[in-house]
């Protein structure tokens, strides 16, 4: 009887450590999230090892290639231009349509950098597209107006300095003449701001009128292949130009043709107002005595 009440105690004792201990299944992770988690990545590793060592290889040779990190600065650049195109650059373009027609991308790269605000670099394009298409008469006005305008800008920037050189050098505008002004000197603050100014304005003053005796010799040629139908108002606008670059002549024989082609013209009575301020007379045949 002792012995099985031993064995049946043991048994007891093997029962209740066997229900403490969980089993295999019902055992959590140690960091308590998925058990099958580093079993997959390891998995994942093991088999798929020579999968990564492909694609390190083949980004090394690509980055390679395209210059990335080299400082060049154009690989991946050029690859997506050439892959997407030039898209909104409208400039770079009319660039590259210059290599298979030459004049209408001339005449485009103009227009783009005028749409850039660029217009020394459209005065640059336009007249290479002129160079081939050497009779059109609407790109030579295209150029002339964009040489005025040029000319407007240089002409303001230099009435700028002027400005500036009063501001700073009030006295000169009350400065003496005569025996006083011998006696009295020049101011030397005066004088330098005086040079300062001088040598900034006068090279704005030589481009403002090197931009209108441009734009005139422009509107002329426009005027030259002109049809009859625009030819008047080719005239005026070379008259407009000669009289921007203080060329009265040119301007009074401008305006002289234009009433010759248009002798009923609404604004008769303005041109011979004009034309008699410039020195002559602008009527019409039938009205000259």
């Amino acid at each position: 009887m002792a012995r099985a009440a031993v064995k049946a105690k043991q048994a007891q004792r093997a029962q209740a450590q066997a229900a403490a201990k969980p089993s295999r299944k019902q055992r959590k992770h140690a960091s308590g999230g998925n058990p099958n988690q580093d079993l997959f990545f390891s998995r994942i590793r093991r088999r798929q090892k020579w999968v990564f060592l492909v694609l390190a290889v083949l980004f090394a040779v690509s980055f390679a290639a395209l210059g990335v990190g080299s400082g060049t600065g154009g690989g991946l650049e050029q690859v997506f231009s050439g892959i997407l195109g030039s898209g909104g650059d409208p400039v770079a373009k009319a660039q590259a349509e210059i290599k298979t027609n030459p004049a209408k991308g001339y005449k485009d790269l103009a227009n783009a950098y005028v749409t850039n605000n660029d217009l020394p670099s459209a005065i640059t394009a336009l007249n290479s597209y002129l160079a081939i298409k050497k009779t059109d008469s609407a790109a030579w006005t295209q150029l002339g107006g964009y040489e005025k305008q040029q000319a407007d800008t240089y002409a303001s920037q230099y009435q700028q300095v002027l400005l500036t050189s009063q501001l700073q050098s009030p006295g000169s505008i009350f400065q003496p003449t005569g025996t006083l002004a011998t006696v009295l000197g020049t101011n030397p603050i005066e004088q330098y701001f005086s040079q300062q100014n001088s040598a900034v304005s006068q090279p704005l003053f030589r481009k403002a009128v090197a931009g209108y005796n441009a734009s005139l010799s422009d509107f002329q040629k426009a005027a030259k292949y002109a049809t009859r139908a625009n030819l008047p108002d080719a005239e005026q606008l070379v008259a407009s130009a000669a009289q921007a670059a203080g060329n009265p002549k040119v301007a009074l024989k401008a305006l002289q043709r234009y009433v010759e082609l248009v002798p009923n013209s609404p604004q008769l009575q303005q041109i011979e107002s004009l034309c008699k301020q410039l020195g002559g007379s602008c009527a019409p045949k039938h009205k000259k005595k």
